[in-house]
């Protein structure tokens, strides 16, 4: 049985497991996951009348970590459900986001975003090509998730999932936290914070978060978990 990660940060509580599960790639197919500068030509129009809530994440682009470029896909159903389900099927990512089970199981929780109201982006990691996690950048303020603390107007949450099993307990979630919670600010001029919410029982997740320059604001009870609010904030991503 694989140690359990969080949901947040693909964290296990044992750095020492010796899963080694390798996605093997075709060149075809890593190759379409190479993201280019501009939006994929590809991928499908938000839907008109819909408000364009994350500052056209799409169009993004990449951003250098020390692991290596890394940028976040918006997901594509159609291309990306086989990798999507297999990765909640891992009995340490299916404890904390219980999505394992038939590959429909994964397409209804995707799907639901994409064809919601904007406020959540599900996207794949991609690590110097490769893809090997699994995000949601959604506005915090306009989620449930704001009954349960003080938000403020254009706080952007983040959910992750290291779904490589090589690439877990090695500090990546760390690294990729700090890029992409910052490569948000970079992005939102509008937006202040970047909030998480991973479980807090799983130390090492909130160690991650705080190595990446998080800091903890409060506890905060949220159905199914008892969660650490992580802030970072746009005036002090400088100094943590």
């Amino acid at each position: 049985m694989q140690q359990p990660i969080d949901s947040s940060t693909g964290t296990t509580t044992d750095p020492d497991a010796d899963d080694t599960i390798d996605l093997n790639l075709s060149e075809e197919l890593a190759a379409a996951f190479i993201a280019p500068e501009r939006p994929d030509p590809g991928e499908p129009p938000r839907p008109p009348g819909r408000p364009d809530l994350l500052d056209g994440l799409a169009a993004w682009g990449p951003v250098g970590t020390d692991a290596g470029p890394f940028q976040l896909v918006p997901v594509r159903l159609e291309r990306d459900l086989r990798l999507l389900a297999d990765w909640m099927n891992d009995p340490a990512v299916a404890a904390f986001w219980e999505l394992a089970g038939p590959a429909e199981t994964t397409a209804a929780h995707v799907r639901a975003q994409l064809d919601g109201d904007g406020r959540s982006v599900p996207c794949l990691g991609v690590l110097a090509g490769a893809p090997m996690s699994y995000w949601e950048v959604y506005r915090a303020d306009l989620d449930p998730v704001a009954r349960y603390y003080p938000a403020r107007p254009h706080d952007t949450g983040l959910h992750l999932l290291i779904g490589t099993v090589a690439q877990r307990g090695r500090g990546l979630g760390t690294t990729l936290l700090r890029a992409v919670a910052d490569h948000v600010l970079g992005h939102r001029p509008s937006c202040a914070r970047v909030i998480a919410e991973p479980d807090l029982r799983n130390t090492p997740s909130v160690a991650a978060f705080l190595g990446a320059g998080f800091r903890f604001s409060a506890e905060l009870d949220l159905p199914g978990k008892r969660a650490a609010l992580m802030i970072r904030d746009r005036s002090l991503r400088d100094v943590l």
